[in-house]
């Protein structure tokens, strides 16, 4: 009896393992998860990066309130490609990219600021005085990451593809930093929340860049439009040195 016992036991773990050594070749060829995203502003910067996205293996909706003029955009990027309006678009994603006019924010966190509590947001909007006038001063007094939470407040926000021109990230993103040496052209991130910060440092992977985290959301401030982190097209170490932070 016991000996028979024995053999069942020695079956089944020969069994559960072999199932384990089967699964094994198929777990080795998953590649990084790939999330949905909901873009707000399909302009330069969102039709830039959200195209990165996409083009990466991530499924993307582009926001706009006029959804059928997208229409042409989202047919030449294929089925991972979407339109629909900012309220479609936030129930969308997993994560939430904001590439508006930041003249725009107080409006849009009347129409959508709810319904993006809890979510990861990441926040490219810059303000500039010309354009944006009392909301300008705002930043200028309060910082760009405090503004920015101040009209959404409850979400996860996270600062990130703010500190150059879109024209810079088609072209470092599409090449991936194989065209330069010293690797990967940087992309500043600052945010308070560290489930965020992750999702964000992935989606900044996944665009062709590599993600320098400066801080929490206070230190935005310091790769904000007019600062000494804004605009450079540097690798990941050149900036870390030009914001004094650790390598």
């Amino acid at each position: 009896m016991r000996s028979d016992l024995t053999s069942r036991r020695a079956a089944l773990a020969l069994a559960a393992g072999l199932a384990v050594a089967a699964a094994m070749p198929a777990l080795a060829q998953d590649g990084p998860k790939k999330i949905r995203i909901g873009v707000i502003g399909a302009g330069n910067i969102g039709g830039t990066i959200g195209t990165l996205w996409v083009k990466d293996g991530h499924e993307v909706m582009f926001a706009s309130r006029h959804p059928e003029q997208l229409a042409a955009m989202v047919s030449e990027l294929g089925p991972n490609a979407k339109a629909g309006t900012p309220e479609e678009a936030i129930k969308f994603g997993d994560a939430v990219f904001i590439a508006v006019p930041y003249k725009a924010y107080p409006d849009l966190a009347k129409e959508i600021g709810p319904a993006l509590n809890g979510k990861v947001v990441l926040d490219a909007g810059n303000a500039t005085q010309k354009r944006d006038g009392a909301l300008y001063d705002e930043v200028q007094a309060s910082g760009i990451g405090a503004t920015s939470a101040k009209y959404f407040p409850g979400a996860k926000l996270v600062r990130a593809f703010n500190a150059a021109n879109y024209k810079v990230f088609a072209k470092e993103g599409a090449d991936g930093g194989k065209g330069r040496a010293g690797g990967r052209m940087a992309i500043p991130i600052a945010g308070d929340d560290p489930e965020a910060l992750k999702v964000a440092e992935g989606l900044v992977r996944d665009a062709g860049f590599d993600p320098v985290v400066v801080g929490p959301l206070k230190e935005a401030d310091k790769f904000a439009m007019g600062s000494q982190g804004f605009g450079h097209d540097v690798t990941a170490a050149e900036m870390r040195q030009k914001l004094g932070l650790a390598q």
